[in-house]
Parts: C-alpha cells; sequence; structure tokens
C-alpha cells in the first residue's frame, strides 16, 4: 500500500537575519513561494501544509496554493522554540499520516527532484528518517578551536593532511530536506537519530538562507538557471 505523507513547511514572522525573509521577493516571487511550487509537484506527497503564526505569510502561501489549516500558537514560534515542535504540533493537527516531510522555505533552490529523492531514499532503505546533505566548503579536519589565542584541532589527527584529497569526506546538514515515519518523531522527537540515512545533494542547491549576502547569491543563481532554462 502506497504510503500517506504530508509535506509541512515552517514559517514564523520573526526573523532575525533577514527581516520578513519568508516573503521577501527573490528572483521574482516570495522566497516562499519556490519550496511551495516544488513541493506541489511531488509524486510522493498526498497533502502539502504551511505551519506560521503570520498572517501576511499565511496570505501569501495560500496565494500560490499551499493549505493553511491552523494557525499556529504564537508560543511555537518564538527565537528559542525548538524546530522539532511545530512539527510534533501540526502532526497532531491532521492525523492519519505515515510519513512527514519538513521543507524550510530557506532553501530555494532545491527541487522537486531532490524532495522525492529524500523521500525515494527512506523508503528503499527501510530506515525511519533521511535528512539531506552536502559537502561543506571547509573541512572540520581543517578547523580548530581557540584556547588562549592558540589553535587548537577541533579533530585531533596523528598527522596533519595538508592535501584536500586525501581528507576523508564529510556532509553536512544542509536544511532542505527532513523526511521522518510519523510514529518515529513522536517518539524520537527528532529527524536525527544514530539510525538517519542521508541524501546527498550538490552545493549548489544547498544554500540556506540566513543572512541578506545568501539572498544575493541564491537571487543570482536563481536568474542564471531561468536564463539557461
Amino acid at each position: 500500500m502506497k504510503p500517506k505523507i504530508l509535506a509541512i513547511i515552517p514559517a514564523r514572522g520573526g526573523s532575525k537575519g533577514v527581516p520578513r525573509k519568508n516573503i521577501r521577493d527573490l528572483a521574482g516571487k516570495p522566497l516562499i513561494a519556490w519550496t511551495i511550487e516544488e513541493a506541489k509537484k511531488s509524486k510522493y506527497i498526498n497533502r502539502l501544509i504551511l505551519t506560521s503564526e503570520d498572517d501576511e505569510i499565511i496570505e501569501v502561501a495560500r496565494k500560490y496554493g499551499c493549505e493553511v489549516p491552523f494557525k499556529r500558537p504564537i508560543e511555537l514560534a518564538q527565537d528559542d522554540t525548538a524546530g522539532i515542535e511545530p512539527v510534533l504540533h501540526a502532526i497532531k493537527q491532521c492525523p492519519g499520516y505515515d510519513y512527514v516531510v519538513l521543507l524550510q522555505p530557506t532553501s530555494p533552490l532545491r527541487t522537486v527532484e531532490d524532495i522525492d529523492g529524500c523521500i525515494e531514499t527512506l523508503l528503499a532503505s527501510g530506515s525511519h528518517f533521511c535528512v539531506s546533505v552536502t559537502e561543506p566548503n571547509q573541512s572540520p579536519y581543517w578547523m580548530y578551536t581557540l584556547e588562549n589565542d592558540k589553535m587548537i584541532p577541533l579533530m585531533p589527527q596523528e598527522k596533519l593532511v595538508t592535501r584536500r584529497q586525501e581528507l576523508a569526506k564529510c556532509y553536512a546538514l544542509n536544511g532542505a530536506v527532513y523526511v521522518g515515519k510519523v510514529s518515529a518523531i513522536l517518539s524520537e522527537q527528532s529527524f536525527l537519530t544514530e539510525e538517519t540515512t542521508a541524501f546527498i545533494m550538490p552545493k549548489d542547491k544547498s544554500f540556506d538562507i540566513d543572512t541578506e549576502l545568501d539572498m544575493v547569491v541564491c537571487e543570482q543563481l536563481l536568474k542564471t538557471k531561468r536564463n539557461i532554462l
């Protein structure tokens, strides 16, 4: 039997790094619209909803065809609200689904191929969770903490590797796609466990907008992609 899949877009109004970023114009449409439009193309997602406490964001999401079945309680839209809390709340408001796909609107370069690819990876693996990752620009093997202005390797090595080709491959969360089995999410209250499977995405689709510079870079990449197509 084909599993029932609920996709959730979390978008609160209180962004600090880029004010009102979820509805800021990005290459001709609100940031959140890029995620809504790609999610609606999925061949696996049965229902796409927004969770937000912000009336303006809700209005924009509905304009682009995203369902908003409830308004998020303000206490779940604070700076210190854990990211899983709005997901748990949405699951309770919309019961009856086997899997949840979390799609943050700050990943405008993520496409339906990435969304469906992550879902397919999870279903094929038999795991309860799958999240998207990418290779970081800088390897953690070349990162340091500071103690009294002295450099302390973040990941101590017997011998310092000086050639990138010799470094162990590392991956970082890119924030684009999180998929989990509903029962496991309710139990673990996280998408990240020792059993979580990775779905690897390329760097050029892995930008997570957190600063004004991120907005500029993504705008240029989206316009370039549009010209190529």
